[in-house]
């Protein structure tokens, strides 16, 4: 695997990074198909998170896979994670939770909002929205609405700060994965009347969105529009 990792078309700093090496949106527009990636990760998908502490440096590739590698390898004292069986099952159950029932929907309501004119089937009876649009827009909400029963412990009595542990919980990976993407709800095309439904929801996003790490991840110079 040494030998086949890296190859003369990988880029340079690439190849001579050192320790953990996060292969993001900055990758040039295009080369996540070419073959210096796809040794990388066959689906040719960023980000792609590269252990150059292993040897042969090891690419991971799927966030929530890059996320629990990050926790088994560079949070020894479970600052994100859980130490507890129970609580981690929690926190697995809830990331993978909206790594194939949350991510996906929001995806691909983005997808066709904004390409429309690629849908070819009839407008639905309102005329605002295409088949698919409102397939993917219902499937959303109702992806949050489970995000909100979690939050607000309309099954067991006591609301929640956080998805995963005891009690009210604790900011863990499955916030970490789930976040970025419920806070985007706006840029998803959804009006402040639809998402006002999950009031618990809400108060997640804002009391993320006021830790002093994640202010400084959503900073302009880390974002584009």
């Amino acid at each position: 695997m040494a030998d086949k990792l890296y190859i003369s078309e990988t880029p340079e700093d690439v190849k001579s990074a050192k320790g953990l090496h996060l292969l993001t949106a900055n990758t040039p527009n295009g080369q996540a198909k070419e073959d210096w990636f796809l040794r990388l990760n066959p689906n040719g998908r960023i980000p792609v998170l590269i252990d150059n502490t292993q040897s042969p440096p090891f690419p991971v590739h799927e966030t929530s896979a890059e996320l629990f590698y990050l926790l088994k390898f560079a949070d020894k004292d479970d600052k994100f994670g859980f130490k507890d069986e129970l609580e981690r099952s929690e926190a697995i159950q809830w990331t993978f939770f909206w790594h194939g029932s949350g991510a996906p929907y929001q995806g691909q309501t983005v997808h066709f909002l904004r390409a429309p004119e690629k849908i070819e089937c009839k407008k639905t009876p309102r005329g605002s929205y295409y088949y698919a649009i409102n397939r993917f827009r219902n499937e959303t909400l109702r992806v949050f609405g489970v995000l909100e029963i979690r939050l607000s412990g309309k099954y067991t009595g006591e609301p929640r700060e956080y998805l995963a542990g005891k009690g009210k919980g604790k900011y863990s990976i499955a916030d970490i994965k789930t976040w970025p993407w419920v806070n985007a709800w706006e840029k998803t095309g959804f009006k402040r009347e639809e998402v006002e439904q999950f009031p618990h929801l809400l108060k997640w996003i804002d009391r993320i969105a006021q830790r002093p790490a994640v202010q400084k991840g959503i900073d302009s110079k880390y974002t584009k529009s």
